[in-house]
């Protein structure tokens, strides 16, 4: 990811797919499903928040891993960057869902305290905004990454068991968990893929593009400071 920081070429696939992505999805063809009807629409953003959500979580992971490794501030620079826009993501996504669930199921209070992916998802995010106020929590700087790098290790894990899991084991709303049917089910005509797999891209190449802007951010904060990245 480093060595493409500064690179454009997908940053144009970014807003490519950005474009397709809203533009067909408001104007697209979408399967008459009992209940969802027009508001399956929202998979194209309510989905691809979660899934760049994970993403760069993901990558971060790997980042927090390589800086317990060698040491190198850069790559604590890079994890910290990553999880700030995927935090973004996952406040969006469970903004959009809250949206959603509002529209087809009902009352938006019930149903927040009472699905298992919600409340999951909901501890998996404080989880991550505590690993922000941990890293405040620290001066030294050797020490606040190495100690963050170690909680991201357990926040990640722990993330995916709430929401990925634990809702298969018990009662869920959200498709796909707690015996209900995935939405592969409703896309017989593969009407919903042609957008939502561009989604998908998009938003995973929104979440670094505005990781690397960060990234360089900092790298800058640290250079103006003559510290060594």
């Amino acid at each position: 990811m480093l060595k493409h920081l500064y690179s454009n070429w997908w940053k144009g696939l970014a807003v490519i797919f950005l474009l397709y992505t809203f533009s067909f999805g408001l104007l697209n063809k979408v399967p008459n499903v009992v209940i969802l009807h027009e508001t399956i629409r929202n998979l194209y953003y309510h989905v691809p928040c979660w899934f760049a959500m994970l993403f760069l979580m993901l990558v971060s992971l790997v980042y927090s891993i390589k800086y317990l490794r060698s040491g190198r501030l850069m790559y604590d620079i890079v994890a910290v960057a990553l999880l700030r826009v995927a935090l973004v993501f996952g406040v969006l996504g469970y903004l959009t869902g809250m949206l959603w669930g509002n529209y087809i199921w009902g009352d938006l209070i019930s149903w927040i305290l009472g699905d298992t992916k919600t409340l999951g998802t909901a501890i998996g995010l404080l989880m991550y905004f505590a690993y922000f106020i941990l890293r405040g929590s620290i001066d030294d700087e050797e020490k606040r990454a190495r100690v963050a790098a170690v909680y991201s290790i357990f926040a990640f894990t722990l993330l995916n068991v709430s929401i990925n899991v634990v809702p298969r084991l018990k009662s869920s709303l959200h498709p796909g968990s707690g015996g209900n049917a995935t939405f592969t089910v409703y896309d017989l005509d593969s009407g919903l893929r042609m957008v939502f797999y561009p989604a998908v891209i998009g938003y995973i190449l929104l979440g670094l593009w505005i990781s690397s802007v960060l990234i360089r951010m900092q790298i800058l904060h640290y250079k103006k400071n003559n510290i060594t990245v």
